[in-house]
């Protein structure tokens, strides 16, 4: 069936299964910031009645018309292209629906107002209600991960750089490392969560027409300023300390976050992936029915969740690169600019926030195997710990006769096929250094994880507890 060209058609997710039937969904939809910009307008006649400037009858009013789903958002929309923002169309209607109810009233609508302050204000109420959502839900990755790395604190597998074995490690170390992350972007979110400010400064940044309306009222000018605590107290939101119509810094600063989150999630992500794979097998992610499943491979149970985190993670750089490129405003207001912020600003919320409800069920179900992660340990057969071996040796070898043996050792393992220890019991200047008994102690992988058990205490001291998470002046964590 085609498309209509004059419908609307829908945003569901249907090509974003990240954020798709995810809680932060709903709060970024059309009818969401129409209902943020009816907030903001209500804000706006609260804070004016504060200082004696709207009656309380008209504040009333308007606060009873305030409602999303009495405006058309398909009309409302293509409206907005004539101006450029969906704003000026919206107020008009918005108006007309309060003089329907009282004539009076609809004087008092959007008063001295722009449409910047109204739609950046409640860009603000709508991150501040999705990062609420992002934070509840790392913080459940977080407790997820402590537990994990409480858990598993000695539970070795072979640490892995530039793809190859390495040395041995713990499955706590790891997931402290994922904890370590989450935790920061936990900390971070409330820190950009609790600094949304509101926006209010007229057409250009001077506050002159809630000014000039103050006069009218037998105000003073001067009182303009006086709207911007209530105004912000009504909203719940920071009080600026200027207009920020071209100082694009809390914008952008929800970009950073965003990308932050998406990131820290992300390299969870991609390890599950990496460590599920077939032939690696350590860790799976929780069966669900239909999860996983291919539409051509029976036999598939693909890393679904992971896959739909590192989807998002890969995207939200990109709509946080438009959004501190934004922070180039020209004069008072700009022509592009601001325009550019909207729908990256939803995007990256709705990826962030999918991204983390997803990561909920990834971290609160994951499988661990460690029968895999002994089996994958014995695959370079002893080689793992040449390191330790190495280090061993240097004080009767020599440093680098030290590292030439082993190096040789190694390689004749590999192209043998023989377990390292009997390669190393047959070189003749490490059969009177090494006994059979000190070989094996050096060769056991469990007894070269260094200071791994420390480093996850470190890690669940710092993390552990969401009461901890709390930014300090600097930007670090208490």
């Amino acid at each position: 069936m085609s498309v209509n060209a004059l419908s609307a058609g829908t945003d569901a997710g249907l090509l974003a299964p990240t954020w798709a039937d995810t809680p932060v969904a709903a709060e970024v939809t059309d009818e969401a910031w129409l209902q943020a910009m009816l907030d903001v307008e209500v804000a706006l006649a609260r804070a004016q009645f504060a200082v004696g400037l709207t009656p309380a009858a008209a504040v009333e009013t308007m606060r009873t018309a305030a409602r999303e789903d009495r405006l058309d958002p398909v009309a409302l929309a293509r409206a907005a292209r004539a101006t450029a923002n969906p704003v000026v169309a919206l107020v008009a209607a918005f108006t007309e629906a309060v003089a329907a109810r009282d004539p009076a009233a609809a004087e008092y609508v959007h008063r001295g107002s722009t449409s910047q302050d109204i739609l950046d204000s409640a860009a603000m109420l709508i991150a501040r209600r999705a990062l609420g959502l992002i934070a509840a839900d790392l913080d459940r990755v977080r407790a997820a991960l402590a537990a994990l790395a409480d858990t598993h604190r000695h539970t070795v597998l072979a640490g892995r750089t530039l793809t190859q074995h390495a040395v041995p490690t713990t499955l706590g170390l790891k997931a402290a490392g994922w904890l370590h992350s989450v935790g920061d972007a936990l900390a971070r979110v409330r820190a950009v969560a609790s600094t949304l400010p509101a926006q209010l400064g007229g057409a250009a940044g001077t506050l002159a027409a809630y000014g000039e309306y103050a006069v009218l009222d037998g105000g003073r000018a001067e009182s303009a300023v006086e709207l911007l605590r209530p105004f912000a107290q009504a909203l719940e939101l920071a009080e600026p300390v200027l207009p920020w119509h071209t100082a694009r810094t809390p914008v952008a600063d929800l970009g950073a976050v965003l990308q932050q989150v998406t990131g820290a999630l992300g390299k969870f992500a991609l390890d599950v992936q990496t460590l599920s794979r077939t032939e690696i097998g350590e860790l799976s992610e929780p069966a669900a029915a239909g999860r996983g499943g291919s539409s051509a491979m029976p036999q598939k149970r693909n890393p679904a969740l992971a896959t739909l985190i590192v989807s998002a993670a890969r995207q939200v750089p990109a709509h946080a690169l438009v959004l501190a490129q934004c922070m180039l405003a020209e004069d008072e207001r700009p022509a592009g600019a601001w325009h550019a912020e909207w729908q990256p600003l939803r995007e990256a919320l709705r990826l962030a926030g999918g991204a983390a409800h997803t990561a909920v069920e990834l971290a609160e179900g994951l499988v661990v195997h460690p029968e895999r992660m002994l089996a994958n340990l014995e695959l370079t057969g002893g080689a793992i710990v040449a390191e330790r071996l190495t280090a061993a040796l240097a004080p009767v070898l020599g440093k680098a006769r030290a590292k030439q043996v082993l190096t040789a050792a190694t390689a004749e393992a590999q192209s043998s096929g023989r377990p390292l220890a009997d390669v190393l019991s047959g070189r003749p200047e490490l059969i009177a250094r090494l006994t059979p008994d000190r070989l094996t102690e050096l060769l056991d992988p469990a007894r070269y994880t260094g200071a791994a058990d420390a480093l996850v205490e470190r890690a669940l001291r710092t993390y552990g507890d969401a009461d901890d998470l709390r930014p300090t002046a600097d930007g670090g964590i208490r």
